[in-house]
């Protein structure tokens, strides 16, 4: 496939990050117990409502009435699963968009299955690094654990082909970002090596994702701005930071006055 890939316009990014702001979405997170509270930290300082519900009764209802849902199998289990699976089924019925983020797909069985199955049910975004989005087009094994083992651009025709396929949009995440709908792909840089360095920071942009994929307009442009968000976010706080532990507690703040530095730049 053709890789024709545009930076996304700074224009974009104050308007869109405002409007996430004054919406402060509702975002079901059925995320890995890893990082339910860096996660949480991170919705709250963009001025978001994270909620982190996974009884299989009580996900149901509630993905009725969020935003957003998010979906991230990094501590699967079997009755976790039962639990997404009906979330993602409350969530259809009531148009709420969904997004997967499929961590270490192709390097476990049970969450490279269960991740396969959920790819007809309608994602909105699906969020991982180059070697999760390789597994999970099936042109790669994936990574080890967690770590990739590709550079994101390896994995743009994997983005396009799951795009095209499941009509959605794929967020590949790396040294640079790509968010693509099949055809059109926007490029995003930024960010710091730190991010690395730090438990929960990919889990928790997949967060950010699920909530800006709420917003109106065109989803494409709001999914590249959530990861435009997180890696200014990270530009600032690694300034500040003697290193990684400092930097987890800067990264928050820096997400809670981002749209002010922004808007006096």
């Amino acid at each position: 496939m053709t890789h024709r890939s545009q930076h996304l316009s700074a224009a974009h990014f104050a308007p869109r990050l405002h409007t996430f702001r004054c919406q402060s979405p509702l975002v079901h997170c059925m995320t890995n117990d890893v990082v339910q509270n860096f996660t949480a930290n991170v919705l709250l300082a963009l001025n978001a409502s994270p909620a982190m519900v996974i009884d299989a009764d009580e996900a149901a209802q509630f993905s009725g009435f969020a935003d957003a849902l998010l979906i991230n199998v990094g501590t699967l289990t079997r009755e976790r699963q039962q639990a997404m699976q009906v979330a993602i089924t409350a969530a259809r019925q009531a148009g709420t968009p969904w997004t997967l983020d499929p961590v270490a797909v192709g390097a476990l069985t049970l969450r490279t299955d269960f991740c396969q199955q959920l790819l007809s049910q309608q994602p909105a975004v699906i969020r991982g690094n180059a070697s999760e989005i390789l597994a999970l087009a099936q042109q790669a094994r994936g990574g080890r654990g967690v770590d990739t083992l590709h550079q994101a651009d390896a994995a743009l025709d994997a983005a396009q082909q799951l795009a095209i396929t499941w009509r959605t949009l794929v967020v590949v995440t790396g040294e640079v970002d790509y968010a693509t709908d099949g055809q059109r792909i926007l490029t995003i840089s930024g960010g710091t090596p730190l991010m690395t360095r730090v438990v929960g920071t990919g889990c928790a942009l997949s967060a950010v994702v699920a909530g800006f994929s709420s917003l109106p307009g065109d989803r494409l442009i709001n999914v590249a701005t959530a990861c435009q968000v997180m890696a200014r976010a990270g530009e600032k706080a690694a300034s500040q930071s003697a290193g990684p532990g400092s930097f987890a507690t800067t990264f928050i703040d820096a997400l809670w006055t981002l749209e002010v530095d922004h808007e006096t730049h």
